[in-house]
């Protein structure tokens, strides 16, 4: 732990909401103090210098620091508490992390191996990875700046970060600790995301062979050093040692991502971003004491368990199921108390489908089907497994008569065939008075009973929620729209899907909080017209997928889970910030232009060019043949993200839609357990860090209030 020591003349007694016990530590641009709150609570205070409140560059770095402190998920690094950048003493409120940095622990203890190194690297793996997914590039990676928590390391100090542009580079300045600096920061070149990847490269060697690996006797040295020195990793076992070398390559461009480096340590493809459940592997494997039992809790076999807070999958052997209390274990991605799904579904309201063929998915119907699966609790207790076709029929226990060998009622096999051959002549005689027309008014027609037309599957009823569903093991399909960057969209090739997107991503936190395991969970590209009979037949279990809440849909619609709005793009830097200044401009219109028609409703003279698609929108917005793209600002920060060029929703808001979870109609009790979640992952800021890691190269005033919540019907 950091020293504390005593306050000196001149330091401040009271901060905001903390009354400040010591100081921690002071660089050049603050000192930092140790506050306590009135609850106990304690905080990282940092404190910019007296002698540059009155600096304007020094103030805006401070703030610099505060909104990338911000982004960042508080899993990996110190939490932000409470800040005050107006006033006379502008000061940042930290998490306060009780831990000595990586630099003291080698110091002291030599270097680190074996798993506890692996832990380390998988850990700063996944802090890095989580900072970048923000658009932060830290630039001063060290061990210095890497914390050694209980629960694991932590990334802080972003003094000197920025916030990645459009073109995912940030102009070069010698910035940072020469030893730890990567080529291009030293040469001047643009720096990125590849940068911070060299310098945990370094970091790890550092923490392995208990020397810096670029060490010199003057800055001179130390940068020939970063330039042309390859690093001794002989100390490390594969593929740790792979992975580090690889990210000290010289060469940007030949360095692996953050992701990369993560799902590599992990054991995992590479494939894609590393996803929320990624992340959450990294952290419980950096956790402190994860070893064996931790890996074996990762492996194939048993990764299909919930993620920390929710509830196990449900044994499927005989007896009761009692379902684990949920627990508050913050998640991995925000820190948050994990929110209640709901109320519980007893263990024979949605049973393990069978098998339908390898490698296939069970039909539609089985999933449905109230029967509970042979040695799972129903209503009258424990139920037994029926005998196979051509199976022996069971014979009842062993009677003794004193002898050593048991004696068995030889008899019982051919009484119970005459009971069976009885049972399924009557059964014949039924079906034949039915077909007959004769028992009509002792059971009634097939529909009169709920049975289909088919035969196949029953009708559902108002009992039927998506929380029956939760639990399970077969896949839980969530309905999306595909072809929308930013939004949702399948990068897959070659059959394998790879969505990516806020609802992508908004869509497994709902689904985590009502118990779903992520490696059930599935994704279905839809359109329009598909959702409600979609929902109605089983096909999707919820859909997340731009809905506006509407009264025409036979759906239960749960949310809004975000409000967009009709907007307009525009190139970072025009004149357009208003209605009025749309007045002669050149619109974009695609497809069937409904976005156009909120903007004519609103301004009198403009001119339309019509193209077939927004993809056409961007290239005449890229290349200024129209002055502004309209539509929903979700979907034109999503198509503005990937692009180079800076571009700004203006934030007309011409209007307003509702954008809901939809689930099957009646669903009254999975539409409270989904809007609990959608609350939830507003108030804990879950929301707003994904609205920043998919629209944050993007001039966007997003929504981040919590939205107002309709009746669930």
């Amino acid at each position: 732990m950091p020293q504390i020591e005593p306050l000196i003349t001149g330091d401040p007694s009271r901060l905001g909401s903390y009354r400040l016990a010591g100081r921690v530590g002071e660089g050049g641009q603050g000192v930092v103090y140790l506050g306590v709150a009135e609850d106990g609570e304690q905080a990282a205070i940092k404190l910019l210098h007296v002698r540059f409140s009155g600096d304007t560059s020094a103030r805006s770095r401070f703030a610099r620091e505060l909104r990338a402190a911000q982004r960042v998920a508080s899993f990996c690094t110190a939490r932000v508490l409470e800040a005050d950048l107006e006033g006379d003493v502008p000061y940042i409120a930290s998490e306060y992390i009780e831990g000595r940095s990586l630099r003291e622990r080698i110091d002291t203890e030599g270097p680190i191996r074996g798993s506890a190194l692996e832990r380390l690297a998988v850990g700063t793996a996944t802090a890095l990875t989580a900072i970048h997914h923000a658009a932060i590039v830290h630039r001063d990676f060290k061990p210095d700046n890497v914390l050694l928590a209980a629960d694991g390391p932590r990334v802080v100090d972003f003094g000197i970060a920025r916030i990645i542009d459009s073109t995912g580079t940030i102009t070069s300045k010698a910035i940072g600790t020469p030893a730890y600096m990567a080529p291009e920061q030293i040469s001047g070149d643009d720096v990125g995301p590849y940068t911070d990847v060299f310098a945990w490269g370094a970091t790890i060697a550092f923490a392995a062979t208990g020397v810096t690996v670029f060490e010199g006797s003057s800055i001179a040295v130390v940068l020939n050093r970063v330039l042309n020195h390859e690093v001794d990793l002989g100390v490390m076992d594969e593929p740790l040692r792979g992975v580090v070398r690889s990210a000290l390559d010289k060469s940007p461009r030949n360095r692996p991502t953050s992701d990369q480096l993560l799902l590599r340590l992990l054991g995992r493809p590479e494939s894609g971003d590393a996803s929320p459940a990624v992340l959450d592997q990294g952290v419980r494997r950096a956790a402190p004491g994860a070893g064996s039992t931790q890996e074996a809790a990762d492996s194939e076999t048993t990764r299909q368990r919930r993620l920390p807070g929710a509830p196990q999958n449900r044994p499927t052997g005989p007896g009761p199921s009692p379902t684990p209390a949920r627990t508050d274990t913050n998640h991995p991605l925000s820190g948050r108390p994990r929110p209640p799904s709901g109320p519980t579904p007893p263990p024979f309201d949605r049973p393990a489908a069978q098998p339908s063929g390898a490698g296939h998915p069970p039909p539609p119907w089985s999933r449905h089907t109230p029967v509970p699966p042979p040695g799972q609790t129903g209503p009258g207790g424990p139920m037994p497994a029926p005998p196979l076709m051509g199976s022996p029929i069971p014979t009842p226990p062993a009677v003794h008569d004193g002898r050593t060998r048991p004696v068995h009622n030889r008899r019982f096999p051919a009484k119970a065939t005459v009971v069976t051959l009885a049972a399924v002549l009557f059964i014949a005689l039924l079906g034949l008075l039915a077909w007959m027309g004769l028992l009509p008014s002792f059971f009634g027609s097939p529909a009169e009973s709920g049975e289909s037309t088919g035969g196949v599957r029953k009708a559902e009823t108002a009992a039927d929620s998506v929380l029956n569903w939760a639990e399970g093991t077969e896949p839980f399909t969530v309905g999306v729209r595909d072809g929308l960057p930013g939004i949702a969209l399948n990068s897959g090739k070659g059959g394998k899907p790879i969505w990516a997107g806020f609802e992508v991503d908004l869509a497994r936190e709902i689904a985590r909080a009502l118990g779903v395991s992520s490696r059930r969970l599935t994704f279905q590209a839809t359109d329009r017209a598909q959702r409600p009979a979609l929902l109605a037949e089983g096909d999707v279990d919820m859909v997340l997928s731009t809905y506006a809440i509407n009264k025409v849909d036979e759906v239960t619609f749960a949310g809004p889970y975000y409000l967009a709005h009709i907007d307009v793009l525009v190139k970072d830097g025009s004149s357009i910030s208003t209605v009025a200044d749309l007045e002669g401009k050149r619109l974009c219109q695609p497809g069937a232009g409904f976005a156009v028609k909120a903007v004519q409703r609103v301004v009198d003279r403009i001119k339309l060019v019509p193209v077939a698609d927004y993809s056409q929108c961007m290239d005449r917005l890229r290349a200024g043949r129209v002055d502004a793209v309209p539509g929903d600002d979700l979907l034109l920060a999503g198509f503005a993200n990937r692009e180079k060029l800076r571009y700004k929703v203006v934030g007309l808001k011409l209007s307003t839609e509702r954008y809901g979870v939809a689930l099957r109609a009646g669903d009254v009790r999975g539409c409270q357990a989904v809007q609990k979640a959608i609350t939830a992952l507003y108030r804990d800021g879950t929301v707003k860090a994904l609205l920043t890691r998919h629209f944050g190269n993007v001039e966007f005033a997003a929504e981040t209030a919590i939205p107002r919540m309709q009746p669930c019907r």
